[in-house]
């Protein structure tokens, strides 16, 4: 039966879930300034084990639509209503700003449902220095400050954050981040066929992008007859740039640019990931399934905790590659838009386009 219109929508994940049923509202758009292109925004309710009980929250919330539920509210959430707050007090908030875009990997997250784990992964995986993730640790405390001001969360859930260890500031590579080897690569070729999101995989070592700056990719980004693809949302300035598209992944963005999905890379059902649902409902269940990655037993945490290939080791795995084709260092920052370059070496032309694709089609 289809719903009134404004009234939301509901659907079912594929897989097997707990909670497979998704219910999401329209809650406005968003022009995109350089292209003049609208975007639909959505605030997911929650998720459910059926479809009745999605329509229920959903009917709930346009009954009442709250803004602070604890039970859905995300970290970005929290953070907007507490920076609406905070920076009226204070000059300079480009820390807080910079902290919270370091904490990209939480945006999306239940801000109830985030655990020490999440947190910590996040230092862990920064390659931030001491006086960032001191800042970090700052903003954290204040927005579940006022969160358990709010009753969103319990003054428990405030004093996790005291926990988050810092000591391994600067260092990217503490989860001893390795490179695919050539029997793991050709693991990935054999299993292409058998699950689409493999190519995802193999996309990501053949151009050394960042998860993020895939999954943010839209269709308008990718130059397929020119073998190239932009870059225009990274981590970093170096990172915008042109990305050549190797010519044993064409096959593969023939596929995804075929897809009925405004973003390049989608879900099942034609979304645009998160990085926590790509990384929780895919990455992670394709390593395991490829022999790639295992649960182990850890002391120090309550449940098995996930070891294995993380997606940052397709970027390294990429740039090892390279390398072993002895690439000039320079055309492979380039390539993979390295932060260690220039400022001047940031604006990309078609000049170099050239030597990158022959570079990177030597992989």
């Amino acid at each position: 039966m289809k719903l009134p219109n404004g009234f939301g929508s509901v659907y079912k994940l594929s897989g097997k879930r707990r909670n497979p049923y998704v219910a999401k509202k329209t809650k406005g758009w968003e022009i995109n300034p350089e292209t003049g292109k609208s975007k639909q925004l959505y605030v997911t309710i929650g998720y459910y084990p059926t479809r009745k009980d999605a329509l229920n929250a959903l009917a709930e919330y346009n009954n009442d639509p709250y803004d602070l539920h604890p039970a859905t509210i995300t970290f970005k959430e929290v953070y907007e209503r507490w920076s609406e707050i905070h920076f009226e007090k204070i000059k300079d908030t480009n820390g807080y700003k910079a902290a919270f875009n370091t904490s990209r990997d939480l945006w999306n997250m239940k801000f109830g449902e985030i655990k020490l784990d999440h947190l910590q992964r996040v230092v862990d995986e920064s390659g931030k220095n001491t006086p960032t993730l001191k800042t970090l640790k700052i903003l954290w405390g204040l927005m579940y400050d006022y969160a358990v001001i709010r009753e969103i969360v319990s003054q428990n859930k405030r004093d996790m954050v005291r926990y988050v260890d810092i000591s391994k500031a600067g260092n990217p590579n503490s989860y001893d981040r390795k490179p695919f080897s050539k029997k793991e690569i050709a693991t990935l070729w054999k299993s292409k066929d058998s699950n689409v999101y493999v190519t995802v995989i193999l996309i990501l070592i053949y151009s050394g992008v960042r998860i993020g700056e895939l999954l943010d990719l839209e269709k308008t980004d990718i130059h397929l007859d020119e073998r190239w693809f932009y870059v225009r949302e990274s981590k970093t300035e170096s990172g915008i740039r042109e990305v050549p598209i190797a010519e044993k992944i064409v096959p593969f963005f023939e596929y995804w640019l075929s897809r009925n999905c405004e973003h390049f890379i989608c879900t099942p059902d034609d979304e645009p990931f998160t990085y926590r649902n790509y990384y929780d409902s895919y990455w992670i269940p394709l390593m395991l399934e490829l022999g790639l990655g295992k649960y182990i037993d850890d002391e120090t945490k309550k449940e098995p905790v996930y070891d294995g290939h993380r997606p940052h080791d397709t970027r390294h795995t990429c740039i090892s590659l390279l390398t072993e084709k002895k690439v000039d260092d320079r055309f492979i920052k380039k390539i993979v838009g390295h932060k260690g370059q220039g400022v001047t070496e940031t604006v990309y032309t078609h000049i170099e386009l050239l030597t990158k694709l022959e570079a990177i089609n030597l992989i």
